[in-house]
């Protein structure tokens, strides 16, 4: 089926001034997608509802016990944020898919792998960070430590944005399929487990002991920083693969 030509609006988002001015380019559309994140879906509200039911079931099927909680509450924390953060992963480029913008991004002068970061920070902003703000609470919910919520709280700041860089390439390689959700899930949990081990773990390291805290910290922030490099450099190739 023949794509109809992206709207004039659409040219005017990406290409605004018909020249390389890249700074422009890249806060329009920062905040062209800040504003889809937050509209699409409901889009902070449902990461934090779905987050909130991951935790508030937990306790009814370990029982009340407060210890047994307060044990496993870091690791019941980060497994709900991690699974809150695969919703909306598959609509990162959908939206573009759908109104024929994929084509200008990928054309565009801007680098493709620039204008995915670009995406991917909007995305984390309007989805990832909502849910670490709302850990703190979850985490007086499992009884946690002052300590263990804010050691909890700071991996999950610098931990979650490698889940939306690792989603990106999941996204890029669905976008062309009209049901990808389940897709991007399936492909991206298995890589996200390294960083939902080395969250948990500095968690752990900080309340209990006597292991250090800052090595598995140091590791996770490693793992951000590989995969701020290594997602959207796969996800632009795949995007080009895709409009091909």
């Amino acid at each position: 089926m023949e794509k109809k030509p992206p709207h004039p609006a659409l040219r005017a988002t990406f290409f605004p001034r018909g020249e390389g001015d890249w700074c422009h380019i890249m806060t329009a559309l920062f905040l062209r997608d800040l504003k889809l994140s937050v509209r699409a879906g409901g889009g902070a509200l449902i990461g934090i509802l779905f987050f909130l039911t991951v935790v508030a079931v937990i306790p009814f099927g370990v029982g009340p016990d407060l210890k047994l909680l307060s044990r496993i509450g870091p690791a019941i924390v980060w497994i709900g944020a991690l699974l809150a953060c695969l919703l909306g992963l598959d609509r990162l480029f959908q939206a573009e898919r759908d109104d024929g913008s994929l084509d200008l991004l990928v054309m565009q002068e801007t680098p493709l792998v620039l204008t995915v970061l670009v995406k991917c920070a909007a995305h984390w902003i309007a989805t990832g960070l909502p849910l670490v703000i709302a850990s703190p609470l979850l985490g007086l919910f499992m009884n946690m430590s002052e300590t263990a919520i804010a050691a909890t709280a700071l991996t999950l700041l610098v931990g979650s944005p490698a889940i939306t860089f690792i989603g990106a390439v999941g996204a890029a390689v669905a976008v062309a399929l009209p049901r990808g959700g389940l897709l991007v899930s399936i492909l991206v949990l298995p890589l996200a487990i390294p960083v939902l081990i080395f969250g948990v773990s500095a968690t752990y390291a900080a309340v209990e002991g006597p292991q250090p805290f800052l090595p598995p910290f140091l590791i996770l922030i490693a793992l951000t920083l590989f995969f701020a490099v290594l997602g959207p450099a796969a996800a632009a190739l795949a995007l080009r693969n895709t409009t091909d």
